[in-house]
């Protein structure tokens, strides 16, 4: 089996080359899934990471990306193969009725599973399972067969195994709950929001040209609004791109009415956009201000 890294502080080391940042307890699991072959299972809020994690280790291993978005009603002719039966008609009417060339290599469409099973000659890619929540549990049970032997198996064609088996990451955002067979073919790990160190961090990669003090406000206020009762709490793709927004408006700090004009940016629900803009994004700003001189008073 391929050996990607040495240890989890390497996998930490290269990720964050491609300006990802990783726990030490994500980044055992990650490590663990590639040293053992297994999937892996990420479950955690939306916007915390989870995607991107697939698509970081990609540009890391230089290995191609497969992405099998998840949705409602997904079945094997999207997820797996279909046949090209506008190809396969044209080729009865120029008459071929040959039922084993009609059903040939040929004439397959290979889809997302059925190309990460197949890999290339350079070895195995990147099998990112995008949102497995979002589809319906019937689906589940068609990947059993594909975590547990690594093929897919085509009536017309036969069984098709994998010679090296792909890189696999699964995701959800927990809407509901994935079935325990499925989740013991993988390792698994909680993906939760990045305490202030590790936001702040990211954002000063992510983010570079914006003010050091406004990098911390962000980072300061994001924090406070998780703490909050709210319907949707802010994830770490909202504050970079709060960060980014901010930038573009020539903003060097907070300040209230900014806060207010811009709350659109970290917040997707009415509810919790009238919940916070005014007085109280006013007072959690006064709060991180009071905050911020106390640490600067300490470190005089």
């Amino acid at each position: 089996m391929e050996k990607h890294f040495d240890s989890p502080d390497s996998l930490i080391n290269s990720l964050k080359h491609s300006s990802y940042i990783l726990n030490q307890q994500l980044a055992v699991s990650l490590y663990l899934s590639l040293a053992r072959g297994k999937p892996l299972f990420l479950e955690g809020e939306a916007g915390v990471g989870k995607t991107e994690i697939a698509k970081t280790l990609s540009i890391t291993l230089k290995k191609p990306l497969i992405r099998l978005q998840c949705y409602e009603g997904l079945d094997i002719n999207q997820a797996a193969y279909e046949w090209n039966y506008g190809r396969q008609l044209i080729a009865i009417q120029n008459g071929n009725r040959n039922e084993s060339d009609l059903f040939s290599r040929d004439y397959l469409i290979e889809r997302p599973l059925l190309k990460a099973i197949e890999g290339d000659d350079k070895g195995n890619n990147i099998l990112l399972i995008d949102e497995l929540d979002r589809a319906d549990e019937a689906f589940e049970a068609y990947l059993l067969e594909i975590l547990s032997d690594w093929q897919i198996s085509i009536p017309e064609l036969g069984t098709i195994e994998t010679k090296t088996p792909p890189i696999v990451i699964i995701t959800s955002n927990r809407t509901r709950e994935i079935h325990d067979a499925l989740k013991r073919r993988c390792y698994y790990h909680w993906v939760g929001f990045p305490n202030k160190e590790t936001e702040l961090e990211i954002i000063s990669m992510r983010v570079p040209e914006a003010a050091n003090d406004l990098q911390k406000q962000v980072v300061a206020f994001v924090q406070n609004l998780r703490e909050k009762n709210l319907y949707k709490s802010p994830g770490i793709a909202e504050t970079i791109d709060w960060a980014q927004a901010l930038v573009e408006l020539n903003c060097v700090a907070l300040d209230p009415q900014t806060i207010d004009s811009t709350i659109g940016v970290l917040l997707k629900y009415q509810d919790d956009i009238s919940k916070i803009q005014g007085s109280e994004a006013g007072k959690i700003f006064n709060e991180i201000m009071i905050e911020r001189k106390r640490i600067d008073k300490e470190e005089e």
